[in-house]
């Protein structure tokens, strides 16, 4: 009996020992992640008319940059106006990014539909939303874009630039200014206000420049 024990020792050992026809095969390596670059905007940003969100200026820089989007915000809103979806910039930022991981940047763009608030409103509402930003991802790198006009703007429209200019540079954060640039007809819609594909385009490519 002793005999027959060790005979079946030898054999699981044998067994054990023996190399597996099914050997595991190096793992291929995983491409590195795409780096995420989030929006908060108006219809500018969403998208408005015959051009959807995926093909906006948003989409375009990132596409630019090689970076992954993620677009929140609503046509018609802004830092004091929520506009008919009853939202501002900064209950878009809430509901829409905030409980995502944070990117490594953020871009708030608009301003367009906060001329009819004062401009010290604007200043206060736009450094809240700051706050709250950097509060929240302290890391991730914020830019801020005025106002955009592709036809002449209106003079109420300079004094929500400055306010927004003031909020941004309070937070040390940059501000990119686009009332100061002509942009072509064919850039406008018929509406006279938002941007055709190729206006989105040209907007796409000056501030992918400007971020680079």
């Amino acid at each position: 009996m002793r005999g027959l024990t060790n005979r079946l020792s030898l054999a699981v050992i044998a067994v054990l020992a023996a190399p597996s026809c099914a050997a595991v095969q190096p793992a291929e390596p995983r491409p590195p992640a795409a780096r995420v670059m989030m929006f908060v905007g108006d219809s500018f940003t969403v998208g408005s008319g015959p051009v959807p969100t995926w093909r906006t200026y948003a989409s375009a820089t990132a596409r630019l940059m090689g970076r992954q989007p993620i677009i929140a915000g609503a046509s018609g809103t802004g830092y004091c106006n929520a506009g008919r979806v009853g939202r501002t910039f900064q209950r878009s930022f809430e509901e829409e990014l905030s409980w995502r991981p944070a990117p490594d940047l953020l871009v708030v763009s608009g301003g367009h539909n906060d001329r009819r608030c004062g401009a010290e409103q604007v200043r206060q509402a736009a450094g809240r939303l700051l706050g709250q930003v950097r509060a929240k991802w302290p890391r991730t790198e914020i830019v801020m874009i005025g106002p955009i006009w592709l036809s002449d703007p209106p003079r109420k429209a300079y004094g929500v630039r400055d306010a927004l200019a003031a909020a941004a540079r309070a937070w040390n954060v940059p501000f990119l200014d686009p009332l100061g640039r002509r942009w072509p007809p064919e850039a406008i819609l018929p509406d006279g206000v938002h941007p055709t594909l190729a206006g989105h385009e040209s907007l796409a490519a000056w501030l992918a420049a400007e971020l680079a």
